[in-house]
């Protein structure tokens, strides 16, 4: 049992991975957006959802930037956990997609609880979190 006491001390570190595993997926999807910028509303894509895909587009990649660095990581988190539950409710009520297979939001449901993992454990000691605010 020893083994498993000694691996705490690598908690840390699994924090930077978690914070770098869901920043590039956001960073990723925020940047996928980008061409909205260029879309006009039409019957698929009505004005509304073209103007949160556009806000996404750099709400995302900024968030990433700050879960990278651990700098303000809780706030950003929780924004990804609003963003997830969005995505979740258009998915699962609006397009009526399942859990999984094509379309599915089970990627949408990892990435809303890996960011609620952020939320309750900050960004841990290898972060700005810590250096600028002790957190």
């Amino acid at each position: 049992m020893r083994f498993f006491a000694d691996l705490h001390q690598f908690s840390d570190w699994a924090l930077v991975a978690l914070r770098i595993g869901v920043g590039t997926s956001f960073l990723v999807h925020g940047i996928m957006k980008r061409p909205m910028w260029k879309m006009a509303p039409s019957a698929q894509m009505p004005a509304s959802l073209l103007a949160t895909l556009k806000l996404l587009s750099i709400v995302e990649p900024l968030g990433a930037l700050a879960l990278f660095a651990g700098f303000l990581t809780q706030p950003a988190a929780a924004g990804f956990v609003i963003i997830m539950l969005g995505a979740i409710r258009l998915k699962a009520l609006k397009m009526k997609k399942a859990f999984a297979g094509d379309g599915g939001w089970e990627l949408d449901f990892a990435l809303l609880t890996a960011a609620l993992a952020l939320v309750f454990l900050g960004a841990g000691a290898v972060s700005l979190d810590r250096l600028l605010f002790g957190l």
